[in-house]
């Protein structure tokens, strides 16, 4: 019978002192790392939890869009009539007149506060043109929705509206009765009304 002969394995180096530091080293740094991964995570976490629970706040105000701005207070009002007397708010009701006109009349309806109206100027109104005799209006810048802007007191208007507003305050309604003569005559042409007019306007700004 053949004899077996072992041979004993050599024995493990141990690692020397130097060499368990730097594992130990290793380590350290790679559970620290580990450790700071695991914060960062926790903080964007957190950081979501917490805009998700702002958003859902009703209480929270949430920031106003570019278009809600609120307008400057030195903007004027699109509506001048709005920093005036209130019944300037609201269309008049124009009446035919009786007889004929034999000179313009103005009327003051309305006294404003603010400058006289001069020649020369630029002004912004309402008004409501009728036939006097029969009161059928045949032009109103209420119906239209556009309000009158125009130079007054430099013939670019009939006569009688162009010289019938000059004195007139700021911020008045004022009726005007104008003679055939000084407005499109008495025959009727190109759609414009025939005879004695009345106007009623509003003089709501002139610069």
């Amino acid at each position: 019978m053949t004899d077996h002969v072992q041979t004993a394995e050599p024995a493990a180096e141990q690692p020397t002192t130097a060499e368990q530091a730097a594992n130990a080293k290793r380590r350290g740094q790679a559970i620290a790392g580990a450790l700071a991964g695991v914060g960062v995570i926790a903080v964007l976490i957190a950081t979501f939890v917490l805009v998700q629970v702002s958003d859902d706040d009703p209480a929270t105000p949430s920031a106003a869009p570019p278009s809600a701005a609120a307008p400057s207070a030195a903007a004027p009002p699109e509506n001048p009539a709005a920093a005036l007397d209130p019944a300037l708010q609201t269309a008049p009701t124009v009446k035919a007149g009786s007889g004929r006109v034999k000179k313009l009349q103005v009327t003051p309806l309305i006294k404003g506060t603010g400058p006289a109206v001069a020649a020369g100027q630029t002004i912004r109104a309402n008004y409501v043109g009728v036939t006097y005799k029969d009161g059928k209006v045949f032009d109103s810048s209420w119906q239209s929705g556009q309000l009158l802007e125009t130079q007054i007191g430099v013939g670019g208007l009939i006569p009688g509206f162009d010289q019938g507003l000059i004195g007139v305050p700021v911020g008045s309604r004022v009726q005007l009765d104008i003679p055939a003569t000084m407005a499109y005559g008495e025959k009727a042409e190109g759609g414009r009304p025939a005879g004695d007019l009345r106007f009623v306007v509003d003089v709501l700004a002139a610069q």
